[in-house]
């Protein structure tokens, strides 16, 4: 028997987080597309480090570090790889983990509750369902997104599409959208500073070929450069 879209089957992290009173049902996604832009357009932080300067959205006016707790919704596809979704989803688990900034929990493809966690998230028909989710989730943030692109040859290429929502009023609290082409240079580059502290050992540049080839090495690199831009004391 399946769960019930409301006690949906889920892994979570052991980090717990404090659910807060909800007060403001009709200012649920309120902004969240202007702010989106807006970001993108340049209100966003900094990123020089790994390359994503003016390709994130940070809410500066949250704190990422008060949500707790965080639903990581499987990602949709719209490439011809279905497979990329649960790899690049578990990617994305694993590095923002590392940060330690929030709890997870995933919602697998296969949930009953996927779908509408996915679509129509601006209407006020799932602005309801969120609500209800955020009670039976135990989160107060929802991290949602699509493989954009996908293409293993003539040269590996990532493209992704995220948001981070705060279910307790609505607000965009970041948001992204990006490709990662193994041909591009400056992806070589970013590539031998995600392996900086292992130039030493003499294999560097053996597993820095294996990341252009492999998709869960590319996907993990991917990964490691999205995490990068929710730590604002790295932007």
């Amino acid at each position: 028997m399946h769960p019930s879209p409301l006690q949906p089957d889920l892994r979570t992290t052991g980090f717990s987080g404090r659910l807060l009173p909800l007060r403001r049902i009709g200012r649920v996604l309120l902004l969240t597309a202007a702010l989106f832009l807006a970001g993108l357009q340049g209100g966003c932080d900094s990123a020089q480090e790994n390359g994503m300067a003016d390709a994130f959205y940070l809410n500066p006016y949250k704190d990422l570090s008060t949500l707790g707790r965080v639903a990581l919704v499987e990602l949709d596809n719209s490439s011809a790889y279905p497979q990329i979704s649960a790899d690049l989803t578990e990617a994305l688990f694993v590095a923002l983990q590392k940060k330690q900034i929030f709890g997870l929990t995933i919602v697998d493809h296969d949930n009953p509750a996927w779908r509408g966690l996915q679509e129509n998230l601006d209407s006020l028909q799932a602005l309801r369902q969120l609500l209800a989710m955020r009670e039976a989730l135990k989160c107060n943030g929802l991290l949602v997104g699509t493989v954009t692109e996908y293409t293993p040859y003539p040269h590996m290429s990532i493209g992704i599409r995220l948001k981070l929502l705060d279910l307790t009023d609505g607000q965009l609290l970041w948001g992204l959208e990006q490709v990662w082409d193994s041909s591009d240079r400056d992806i070589q580059k970013r590539i031998k500073h995600y392996f900086k502290d292992d130039l030493r050992t003499g294999f560097a540049s053996l597993r820095e070929e294996m990341v252009v080839v492999s998709p869960l090495k590319f996907g993990k690199f991917v990964a490691y450069e999205v995490a990068a831009t929710l730590d604002r004391e790295e932007n």
